[in-house]
């Protein structure tokens, strides 16, 4: 997620009206305010003269305050807007942070290349930020007409609209269903390629109206939410990355290092949830076993058993943080 251009870190402001100053400075800015940023500090505990892989970097919120700590980051996203905004932002920080416009997934591509065996904390925060919400030609949008794209990484070949347009209606109805976890999957499957029979869509604003057509105005909730949510984590190929990424970066960690993950819907949790039970068992058992065996995986401690949310008061103030959940583990061995 993006950051608010602010001047103070955003952990110092702990009172309402520093707060309530700092959401109307967001409104000059596209980028919004670190979601959860002082429990991702407190909970990550970067080390002065430490390097801190900030894995999706965005407008450079969590990588300013993570460089507040005294300690170095590299700071990785595959949205060439984010990482301009972020160098922009952090210019004053110099040789302290390094930027790399990639996926997170190839954390380790940039490592090696810069010669590092480990680093001393890594953080994903998950999900499209307000920019890209907010930037109608990016194509995530369902209330702005833009081209119906939602790559996060313009070198990616596949758009949004290849995939309404080309998959048949049995693979749009799994993809609504698995990803984008919609009850009337099948029937706007269905619509879709009955509509594009007579042309194909290529617009935003288009494809939400025909999903309105099937599923209805329910509540503040856009009818098309969970479907646009199946096509962009099709196109960036989001579980498959956040599967790779955490593998990769868990295992760049220096003993004691930690681990931070922040999700906003339960497939990203459901996928940190299990990785980090199957890495924190130091022994497992199976019924065709003669006796329990060690875990060959175990190399996490969990610091978060239960899950972190915001506040009410950062709800309060930044709406879009509600459905956020932090999850912490440290590097063990």
């Amino acid at each position: 997620m993006n950051a608010l251009l602010f001047e103070r870190p955003v952990w110092f402001a702990t009172g309402p009206s520093m707060l309530e100053e700092e959401a109307q400075e967001m409104e000059h800015s596209t980028y919004h305010r670190p979601v959860l940023a002082t429990e991702v500090i407190d909970l990550l505990t970067p080390r002065p003269g430490s390097l801190v892989v900030d894995a999706t970097c965005g407008g450079g919120g969590h990588t300013e305050a993570i460089l507040a700590t005294g300690a170095d980051v590299l700071a990785l996203d595959q949205d060439p807007d984010a990482i301009e905004e972020a160098t922009r932002k952090l210019a004053n920080f110099g040789g302290r942070v390094t930027f790399r416009q990639i996926n997170f997934r190839y954390a380790d591509q940039v490592l090696d290349e810069l010669g590092i065996a480990k680093i001393g904390g890594a953080l994903l925060d998950l999900g499209v930020s307000s920019h890209q919400l907010e930037n109608a030609s990016r194509g995530f949008s369902m209330m702005r007409n833009g081209p119906l794209d939602m790559r996060m990484d313009p070198r990616i070949q596949m758009t949004a609209a290849d995939i309404v347009n080309n998959y048949s209606e049995e693979q749009l109805t799994r993809l609504f269903r698995d990803l984008g976890e919609e009850p009337a999957a099948r029937r706007i499957a269905s619509l879709i390629v009955k509509m594009r029979k007579n042309a194909p869509f290529r617009e935003t604003l288009p494809l939400a109206r025909a999903i309105e057509k099937v599923v209805g105005r329910h509540g503040r909730r856009h009818p098309a939410t969970q479907i646009f949510q199946a096509l962009r984590m099709e196109v960036n190929d989001e579980l498959g990355a956040l599967a790779d990424g955490l593998r990769i970066l868990t295992a760049r960690l220096e003993a004691g290092a930690r681990l931070a993950v922040i999700t906003f819907h339960s497939l990203e949790d459901r996928v940190v949830k299990n990785f980090l039970r199957d890495h924190s068992r130091e022994w497992i058992d199976r019924p065709e076993w003669p006796q329990a065996r060690r875990n060959p995986e175990h190399d996490l401690e969990p610091i978060t058993p239960k899950l972190v949310t915001p506040t009410e008061e950062e709800q309060r103030v930044n709406p879009r943080s509600r459905s956020a959940k932090l999850r912490v583990a440290e590097r063990i061995g």
